[in-house]
């Protein structure tokens, strides 16, 4: 008889994301062609700082990190940001979530930006002009900055969000499926971003490839049916919003 035991299944371990900041995987369409124009050109930026702003998912973080790789700036996220950081010399910034900065620091650091001339480059949801300030002169300096929209992505820019989220996850999903979630899901950056997410942590516990039927289990309740066509009248519910 033997005593061997059965081997154990050994358990995939998750990797950790590491986003591209390669500007050359920035592609442009109508949504965004005008904030990548601006970005690069630093130095032509009214009073040397410019502020994107749009949706979540629209790839302004992204930006951030090219134009930081490029210019050898330093990368802050907002919620971090402290007068000493703020004061500290540097040959630019870019500040991810800028609007959730404490107001004295994000003074201090667009005074020393005007100081300088060392570019400052802001992301956040919304135009710096509408974000909720006590300060006064930072409400001012707020106002004064130049700020470019990023809309709602375009066809080909889903198909290269979607592409680029698998391959910083190192997911391979062949082109008719990746096709066939681009036909279903729902038409916002940030929904594609959480979908392949999802897909990932799915198909990392149990082991298998994604696939046409294991994307439509794993993304119930948000992609758009497709067997609607055959079985009857689409629904009249709207579409599930983006995933939290």
């Amino acid at each position: 008889m033997s005593d061997a035991s059965p081997p154990r299944r050994q358990l995939p371990l998750p990797l950790p994301i590491a986003p591209s900041a390669a500007r050359a995987d920035l592609v442009e369409d109508a949504s965004n062609a005008e904030a990548l124009a601006w970005l690069d050109r630093p130095f032509d930026w009214p009073a040397h700082r410019l502020a994107l702003f749009g949706p979540p998912g629209v790839g302004k973080s992204h930006m951030l990190r090219a134009a930081a790789t490029a210019g050898g700036w330093r990368l802050l996220d907002g919620r971090a940001l402290t007068p000493a950081l703020a004061l500290a010399p540097a040959e630019g910034t870019a500040l991810d979530d800028a609007e959730a900065a404490p107001e004295v620091a994000l003074f201090h650091l667009i005074n020393r930006a005007a100081e300088t001339g060392a570019p400052l480059l802001l992301a956040a949801r919304a135009a710096p002009a509408r974000w909720p300030v006590g300060l006064p002169d930072l409400a001012s300096r707020l106002r004064a900055t130049f700020a470019v929209g990023i809309g709602a992505p375009g066809d080909a820019l889903l198909e290269a969000l979607l592409a680029k989220h698998l391959a910083d996850r190192q997911l391979r999903v062949a082109p008719e499926v990746r096709s066939w979630l681009l036909a279903r899901l729902p038409r916002e950056a940030a929904v594609v971003a959480a979908a392949v997410a999802r897909l990932d942590a799915a198909a990392l516990a149990a082991g298998v490839a994604i696939t046409r039927p294991f994307a439509r289990q794993t993304l119930a309740g948000l992609l758009a049916d497709d067997d609607h066509s055959v079985a009857g009248p689409a629904a009249t519910s709207p579409p599930p919003g983006p995933l939290g």
